[in-house]
């Protein structure tokens, strides 16, 4: 009987994989690259708690974070013994929470209320430089910033707040400024657009050439007056009119009493929605002066009765939650020329 085992060849053993190969070189690469990263980050984390947690003790005061923002002033320019604050207005003026995401940081409107409020309430703070460069936004949200300088005012005595107009202050970021006592404009600021808005999408023609349509039940024939998918009756169009009427009458209202010297009856002339140049502002006394930064903070000495003044900016105090919010994630939202898709009365310039 023959031995089949000498015609089969031997199977070769696999090769042990010596230590130090090239798995075991990437491994140690990585870590190597990994874990300095990983320690820095969680003594950064120790180190925020730490100091979050000192802040807290030293804080003890009867009035809430947001009656009384805890910001840092920071020396931002000039000297003297009268401080004054930098108050920026930037961007469109809605709520940050249509912008939420994840840990995400204040919005303009949030940010800016913050910082006046923790003027208002510091009695060593003199007078607001108001540095806006907006195109308007919700009407409540220019609102409560034009409150908040009118609050500031009327905490203390003596205070004053002057405004400077950057690129654009237009709509609802002339709204703001109108709280000021003096307002400068850059030679090439555009300004005015006063007026209000409310806009819908209507996508009821495309709906019905497709046969897509909204299925909706209501309480009333109104509640859904602003569906993309609905015309306007002729009832309805007059329902928003009159309360863009109403919000527009508010606005003439407060320039009158901002701006003393112009009546209902000539703001009106310019109220119809157009831009200004910065000339054509002060030829129509919508604002003070034309300008930079120097000759604002030379106006506000005047204004307060000093030779000089000490100009501070607001940073947030270091704390765990402003670490956070440097990983901000955005939210998923509908946009369009990057603003959510909805529907609002807006004190806004809209260019397109």
């Amino acid at each position: 009987m023959n031995d089949c085992s000498e015609s089969i060849p031997p199977i070769p053993r696999r090769r042990a994989r010596e230590p130090g190969g090239r798995t075991g070189c990437l491994w140690g690469l990585t870590m190597g690259l990994v874990s300095p990263i990983a320690s820095a980050f969680a003594t950064v984390l120790l180190f925020v708690a730490v100091f979050a947690i000192i802040g807290a003790r030293k804080g003890g005061t009867d009035a809430g974070v947001d009656d009384v923002p805890s910001l840092r002033a920071v020396w931002s320019y000039g000297s003297g013994d009268v401080s004054v604050v930098r108050i920026p207005v930037r961007g469109v003026l809605v709520s940050s929470e249509e912008d939420a995401g994840w840990f995400s940081e204040e919005g303009p409107v949030e940010k800016a209320l913050r910082q006046i409020r923790a003027a208002t309430k510091d009695p060593e703070i003199k007078g607001l430089i108001l540095e806006i460069d907006s195109p308007g936004g919700s009407i409540t949200a220019s609102d409560l910033l034009h409150r908040a300088v009118m609050d500031f005012k009327a905490e203390q005595a003596g205070r004053q707040v002057i405004a400077i107009m950057g690129d654009l202050a237009a709509s609802g970021g002339y709204y703001v400024a109108v709280a000021a006592d003096y307002i400068i404009a850059h030679p090439t600021t555009l300004t005015g657009s006063i007026g209000v808005m409310i806009s819908k999408l209507n996508i009821k023609g495309l709906g019905d050439e497709y046969g897509v349509r909204m299925e909706t039940v209501k309480s009333g024939e109104n509640k859904n007056l602003l569906s993309p998918f609905e015309d306007l009756t002729e009832s309805q169009r007059a329902m928003l009119q009159e309360m863009v009427d109403e919000m527009y009458e508010r606005f003439v209202e407060l320039i009158v009493n901002g701006r003393p010297g112009l009546t209902v009856e000539e703001v009106k002339e310019i109220a119809d929605g157009c831009v200004l140049s910065a000339s054509k502002a002060l030829d129509c006394r919508l604002i003070d002066e034309i300008g930079y930064w120097d000759d604002a903070v030379a106006r506000l000495c005047g204004m307060l009765d000093v030779e000089n003044v000490k100009v501070l900016r607001y940073d947030h105090e270091l704390g765990l939650s402003s670490l956070l919010k440097s990983f901000a994630r955005p939210g998923l939202d509908l946009r369009i020329d990057g603003h959510q898709v909805q529907s609002r009365l807006m004190y806004l310039w809209q260019v397109r």
